[in-house]
């Protein structure tokens, strides 16, 4: 399987690379080969998440003095970009380790990271976030979910819906009322242990696609948490962390995009060159050329954009509209460059055994997840008009 190779971005470095062989090997002995069952049983084993931190694969960017791996951004995304394109999955490190290690570590109290950092990066403790209400997805001003101070607690009451993670589980950073304002301004986050009273996980959700990741409903019924187990120290802030923290999250599926682009594209061309047609190659019609060099510029162009974006958030200077124009227009082309590919894989390409159709199933979350591509334009669209 070959595409073609784009240069080494200057962010890309020895000890990175072997951080990627490190990830790739681990995929091919505990993860590849469990893909089916987890996939039939809509979520992977508990242990994957003890073994992964183990090889130092969880929390890679977190400091080592909360017993992370001391790495940046690049160490969780390299990680990531490598498992996207081996089709590794059973579990989203991105939610664990590229998001809620991430909130602890710029708003969580020193007591906060001391307790939770270090278990998420053994794998001792299992990391969601849970953002998504059945009646507010993307509008997260409009989330019902309540914390109601009650002497030195809080009492939680409603229910989160697409949890990614929600299944294992044992920290959750619930975004919740905590105030009466409207909108964003009443919204904070808080730490929820699932061992708490009154949580409960409901079904395992059956999505169209990524069998392997699991994701659950989740309901807060009279729980109560300490008030301690607010994320920082001032109710209130929740919106603004979210707003600060989104553009990373957004980063991270526009990188995993590429590694799915580059998947597909490399999953196709070798299946146009071993299958006949008219007594030629598949390779050699005109129509399959085209197609693949249409497909190649767009993911080319992607990895590029991705790249200079890596740079940008490692120099501190990714912001809100860039990293929404990369989520939206990187998992837009990953749709389009799937889609071509399962058409020029004829019927084989509607068949789960081929990676292509996996992949076709696994890649439409893209455009909705990390807020919905429509999301993703207004916001664009409201920084042209500053």
């Amino acid at each position: 399987m070959s595409t073609i190779t784009s240069p080494k971005p200057e962010w890309l470095t020895p000890e990175l690379e072997m951080l990627a062989d490190t990830a790739a090997k681990f995929a091919e002995k505990e993860m590849l080969p469990h893909d089916a069952r987890w996939r039939a049983q809509k979520h992977g084993d508990r242990g994957l998440w003890n073994k992964a931190g183990a090889a130092g694969l969880l929390c890679a960017s977190i400091p080592e003095a909360y017993g992370g791996g001391g790495g940046d951004f690049r160490h969780d995304m390299v990680i990531l970009q490598t498992w996207a394109r081996q089709m590794a999955g059973g579990f989203s490190n991105s939610v664990h380790s590229g998001i809620v290690a991430q909130y602890l570590l710029r708003y969580g109290t020193e007591a906060q990271k001391q307790h939770y950092l270090p278990k998420m990066a053994t794998g001792e403790c299992v990391a969601a976030i849970a953002m998504t209400e059945p009646g507010a997805g993307t509008d997260l001003q409009a989330i019902r979910t309540r914390a109601v101070k009650d002497g030195s607690d809080y009492v939680i009451n409603g229910s989160k819906i697409f949890i990614t993670n929600g299944y294992h589980a044992d920290l959750v950073v619930l975004v919740c009322r905590t105030g009466e304002e409207k909108g964003g301004k009443g919204v904070s986050l808080v730490l929820v242990d699932t061992s708490t009273p009154g949580f409960r996980r409901g079904k395992l959700l059956d999505k169209v696609g990524q069998h392997t990741v699991d994701t659950a409903e989740l309901f807060f019924e009279d729980m109560r948490v300490p008030q301690s187990q607010l994320l920082g120290t001032q109710e209130g802030r929740g919106f603004i962390q979210l707003m600060e923290e989104l553009p990373r999250e957004r980063l991270i599926i526009a990188a995993g995009g590429v590694g799915t682009m580059q998947r597909a594209i490399a999953e196709t061309v070798a299946y146009v060159k071993q299958r006949s047609i008219f007594g030629e190659t598949l390779m050699s019609m005109q129509n399959t050329r085209f197609k693949l060099a249409e497909c190649q510029m767009k993911a080319t162009i992607a990895e590029s954009f991705v790249n200079d974006l890596v740079a940008r958030s490692l120099r501190g200077e990714l912001d809100l509209p860039t990293s929404a124009i990369a989520k939206c227009w990187v998992s837009d082309a990953v749709c389009q460059i799937v889609d071509e590919c399962v058409q020029l894989h004829g019927g084989y390409g509607y068949m789960m055994e081929y990676p292509i159709a996996r992949l076709y199933a696994d890649t439409r979350v893209g455009r909705i997840y990390g807020g919905s591509n429509e999301v993703m334009k207004e916001l664009i669209a409201r920084a042209m008009e500053k």
